[in-house]
């Protein structure tokens, strides 16, 4: 990793690729069908992963007979049941959220408490889960969709999608510190290495991070691990997408062209 960064500034904008040659939505279902597991994904109710688990299981019928074979395709003229109820694939749906503090963020939560599902509930038919996690204390930039395979790349950290955050800390970060996060800052789980890093405000509690590590309360854990306490967290920027024009606790639906960026 380089000892030396570039000043943190806002990120530059990124030009738009060609999209002529490109289509958001194409249909999944031809003359060779589509698998299984990636039908049921793309019905909303589960991932593919846990697709898997419910054919293997017996639980899935296709024109009335049980299927439990994993590379069985679909055709289009074919039935496709769970628990009695017939699957249809969805359209894929892209929103983005300004999360607020005092939500979590999972699909349904035992306690009772409030979830960003809340926030979302109304926004469309398809059922769409969150894209990774902010916690109950972080605001900011939260995506969701019902496109498992664009979650999947988002989410995996060999694609490196970039995420900004804007830190305000319980004391000035100190130079010693400063460098210390560029050279990388052992935790318990490995070296977290960060892709910029600067200064904010005046009083240098107010600090940049930008990071593609996707682990659990990450850049807390960070800050943390130097003595620092973190007061507030916000992600401002989520691969190419930015909070420009988005109100806190507000959601939108993203653009063909944000779409075809991420994909």
């Amino acid at each position: 990793m380089k000892n030396k960064k570039r000043p943190f500034s806002k990120p530059k904008k990124v030009s738009s690729p060609d999209y002529q040659s490109k289509k958001i939505v194409s249909s999944e279902l031809n003359e060779s069908g589509i698998r299984l597991n990636k039908y049921i994904a793309n019905s909303g109710i589960c991932s593919r992963r846990e697709a898997d688990k419910l054919i293997e299981k017996g639980e899935v019928l296709v024109d009335g007979k049980v299927i439990k074979e994993m590379g069985y395709k679909v055709q289009p003229n074919q039935v496709v049941k769970y628990q009695g109820k017939i699957l249809k694939t969805e359209k894929k749906v892209y929103l983005l959220l300004n999360k607020p503090k005092g939500f979590i963020t999972t699909t349904n939560d035992p306690q009772g408490r409030k979830t960003v599902m809340d926030l979302v509930k109304n926004a469309c038919e398809e059922q769409v889960f969150p894209v990774g996690r902010l916690d109950r204390a972080t605001s900011g930039l939260l995506l969701f969709t019902n496109d498992g395979d664009l979650s999947k790349k988002l989410t995996h950290p060999s694609h490196k999608i970039k995420k900004i955050y804007q830190v305000t800390l319980d004391k000035p970060l100190t130079k010693a510190d400063f460098q210390q996060i560029i050279d990388g800052v052992k935790l318990e789980d490995g070296i977290v290495e960060v892709d910029d890093l600067g200064i904010v405000s005046e009083d240098k509690k107010v600090i940049g991070i930008e990071i593609h590590v996707g682990k659990n309360r990450i850049v807390r854990r960070l800050f943390e691990n130097l003595d620092y306490k973190v007061e507030k967290l916000d992600r401002v920027m989520f691969g190419n997408l930015t909070k420009k024009d988005l109100p806190r606790g507000k959601y939108r639906f993203l653009s063909e062209k944000e779409v075809l960026w991420m994909k």
